[in-house]
């Protein structure tokens, strides 16, 4: 029998109709767009349940996470029932205005948006309601809770539904007033079926149910729901969108390694489709694989943009946090306030119990800038730091991060006037991560191991090297022994490892001194320590 050809692929690459949105409201006729799976409450009830059971909610979720996006498709979605009016409004720049000022802005947005929905439904209300508005002026909290007290009685069979996007920007001086105003009509109407605000959504960044007024929180009768990013099946339907316009494919393992660099976060799966298809692999029918994704995502990391602009400001005011999260697997912990703070704008989140970093990318983009601001050369040959066997010079690398902390000054040691060891490890850490950088190795700290924690175990090239790290105040003798009986005894007996190295932060010694390198035999174990004189002398 004749051997089979192969078909030939006869689709030639079309120009795409639509973009990957990265920046305000996605319009499905002009962007790209999926609908977030799996957004529900506590009790597993999604947003149009809760909306049918008349249920008052909060939502927060990071800035460029596609919240609004996805209540405007919520928004949609009711509109498709004549019964209902969902109303959204944004408090994004309100919260240095008077009380005044905000509540004619409220009413505004409110009303427009009321009367054209209850025209386009044909309201038979509608003049009674029109006739209301004009007379009725939101002028406080009071007033705003009379509005729906007095709809009620104008309007049967229509259910009002109010999404309140940025919640975070109430003037401060109304938050606990508007909050209880919403909290009361919940509670009068929460029996009735028949009822004009039927149902409400305060959407922020912040976790709303959290905001304490009074020693109370206000809106303590409301579902508590968290936007979750993209799923797998969202990334892989929000490519295939281009892909049915084009004819050019995305290779499954390219799907899987977006995500995998992404953790599935909206912005980011959107501004890599635009670099992939763009920059990378333009106007062909080849199809995008893996290995353009590792280029997409290292042009992605040298990117200046207001994503990762807004996101550093973010980053630097819980810095020491944000790094200790990156390295030391710490548990994770819904009252620590950096924590709260750090997860709400959307660096971290909770996996397994664990505080974690949101996705690889933030996780690379933050801790490289943190790292360079630490002043660490970049420029340093990683050759010239390996012995012949291929082993890391450690002993060397030691010493040069001992004159690297000389040349920034021992004054970055210090947090109130005293020596911290957190800092001298962040910046051995920092000094480490250019033999890791690229992925020729690993490098952790506070790591968990069978009889406490290693301060820092860098892998490199299948070859693991334990570093510990102490500050010595009182007895230099003292530190140091129990530094050599702490890697010995402990960690190189857990890890299989053979040898260790101990740098002690001497603040007993004053800056400019010199020690030598000690070596320490335990047994078969060999400890190498470094005395780093960090004494203040002003």
């Amino acid at each position: 029998m004749p051997e089979k050809k192969p078909k030939q692929n006869n689709k030639k690459y079309q120009k795409p109709l639509r973009t990957f949105e990265k920046s305000g409201v996605v319009n499905p006729e002009t962007s790209y767009y999926v609908t977030l799976d799996n957004v529900v409450n506590t009790d597993k009830q999604d947003f149009k349940t809760m909306v049918d059971q008349g249920r008052y909610f909060s939502m927060f979720a990071p800035r460029q996470s596609g919240k609004t996006t996805f209540l405007k498709g919520i928004c949609d979605e009711l509109h498709k029932e004549p019964t209902y009016a969902a109303l959204m409004l944004s408090f994004q720049k309100y919260k240095d205005l008077d009380k005044t000022r905000f509540y004619a802005l409220v009413e505004r947005e409110l009303y427009g948006q009321l009367i054209d929905r209850l025209k386009d439904v044909n309201c038979e209300k509608i003049a009674a309601v029109e006739q209301f508005l004009t007379k009725h002026h939101l002028e406080d909290h009071i007033s705003f809770n009379l509005l729906f007290e007095e709809l009620n009685n104008i309007i049967e069979f229509k259910k009002i539904v109010i999404f309140i996007d940025e919640f975070d920007g109430i003037p401060l001086s109304e938050l606990e007033n508007f909050l209880s105003a919403l909290r009361d009509l919940y509670q009068k109407y929460k029996g009735v079926k028949q009822k004009a605000l039927y149902s409400v959504g305060l959407i922020g960044i912040r976790n709303i149910t959290k905001l304490i007024v009074g020693g109370v929180s206000p809106f303590n009768i409301a579902d508590q729901v968290e936007l979750p990013p993209f799923s797998l099946k969202n990334l892989r339907d929000l490519y295939a969108q281009y892909t049915t316009e084009t004819n050019q494919p995305f290779s499954e393992a390219a799907v899987k390694k977006v995500y995998e660099a992404t953790a599935g976060q909206p912005w980011l799966v959107n501004r890599l489709g635009t670099i992939l298809t763009l920059d990378i692999k333009p106007g062909t029918i080849e199809p995008i694989e893996e290995q353009d994704v590792d280029k997409a995502v290292r042009r992605l990391l040298r990117e200046r943009n207001v994503h990762f602009d807004n996101l550093y400001e973010k980053a630097k005011l819980y810095k020491e946090t944000f790094v200790k999260i990156v390295f030391d697997h710490v548990t994770y912990n819904p009252d620590d306030e950096d924590q709260t703070w750090l997860e709400q704008y959307g660096l971290i989140k909770n996996k397994d119990e664990k505080a974690v970093v949101a996705n690889p990318i933030y996780k690379e983009r933050y801790l490289r800038t943190f790292f360079h601001e630490a002043k660490v050369p970049e420029d340093l040959s990683i050759t010239s730091y390996s012995l012949p066997d291929g082993k890391l010079d450690m002993e060397r690398i030691l010493l040069d991060f001992e004159q690297y902390i000389a040349q920034i000054g021992v004054r970055a040691l210090y947090n109130k006037d005293k020596p911290y060891e957190k800092t001298g490890q962040f910046l051995l850490t920092a000094w480490l991560y250019q033999f890791v950088r690229g992925g020729a190795g690993d490098l952790r700290y506070e790591v968990p191991s069978g009889l406490g924690r290693m301060d820092i175990l860098l892998s490199h090239q299948g070859r693991k090297y334990i570093i510990e790290t102490k500050v010595n105040r009182r007895n230099l003798s003292r530190t140091l022994n129990e530094g050599i009986k702490q890697v010995a005894g402990k960690y190189l007996a857990t890890e299989s490892a053979h040898e260790g190295y101990l740098i002690i932060f001497d603040a007993r010694t004053p800056v400019g001194e010199e020690y030598e390198p000690q070596y320490h035999q335990v047994e078969k174990k060999k400890v190498t320590s470094f005395v780093i004189a960090v004494g203040r002398v002003d």
